[in-house]
């Protein structure tokens, strides 16, 4: 009897979580779609065909709650992060960094740490982490999300040189200019006018499909193929501080 493959992906109610999910259940997989907003995951794991699951990654109890539901994993996409703020390091907000650092870093910690035993007792484990190019090289205004990033990044390099010998493939994807829903309207608190301005005249920024392909891509290349790390930018941005915009 053949086996149904299992992926986790954390912060799946909206954007590249989302659209990763669908991906991989479109490629086969039963997947637990976990994200702190009920609501959502209930539908998209509707839509899918898969599990909703609430939890928080910031939340030590709710992640240890539900890695005691399941016995093993075949893939894990840490996904769930975000940006806070954009002011400079003189004027930073404390609180915006560690809630930043807590999502972005702690809550790949905590899930990681949890499934690590379920992606081992698979034989062919994956962990996928989705950062960022601002976890390669930092600009101004984005101190605390870069610093959150180059620690997620930190905590992905040394993963892979730990589980050397063990059936876990760790791969990193880092993403440039993303457009999604969310991202930059949660950074500016909800500022649309501000987020929107991030966008300006960029014709084809990255969508969060883009995204969601690059993770299905790498999780089912034959096991013994790891990617270390993807970097990807739309053709306009060549870089963090080089990007082609039309009419701005």
């Amino acid at each position: 009897m053949s086996y149904q493959k299992i992926a986790v992906v954390s912060g799946a109610s909206s954007g590249i979580g989302a659209a990763t999910a669908r991906r991989l259940a479109a490629a086969g997989y039963h997947v637990h779609a976990l994200a702190r907003r009920t609501e959502r995951v209930e539908a998209l794991a509707k839509e899918i065909n898969g599990t909703a699951v609430t939890c928080d990654v910031t939340d030590d109890y709710a992640v240890a709650q539900y890695a005691a539901t399941v016995e093993r994993v075949d893939l894990l996409v840490n996904n769930a992060g975000g940006a806070v703020g954009a002011d400079p390091v003189a004027t930073a907000s404390v609180a915006d960094w560690q809630a930043m650092y807590d999502v972005n870093v702690l809550g790949t910690l905590r899930l990681t740490k949890a499934l690590l035993p379920a992606l081992i007792a698979s034989g062919a484990g994956t962990v996928v982490t989705i950062s960022s190019t601002a976890g390669l090289i930092v600009y101004e205004g984005g101190g605390g999300y870069a610093a959150a990033k180059h620690a997620q990044t930190a905590l992905v390099e040394t993963l892979r040189l730990e589980l050397c010998g063990d059936p876990v493939r760790v791969v990193e994807i880092d993403p440039g200019m993303v457009k999604t829903d969310e991202f930059a309207l949660n950074r500016f608190g909800g500022d649309a006018a501000r987020a929107a301005s991030v966008y300006a005249g960029v014709a084809e920024p990255l969508t969060a499909d883009d995204i969601a392909e690059c993770v299905t891509w790498c999780a089912e290349l034959p096991h013994h193929v790891n990617i270390d790390r993807m970097v990807v930018r739309p053709l306009a941005q060549a870089a963090q501080h080089k990007v082609h915009r039309v009419g701005v």
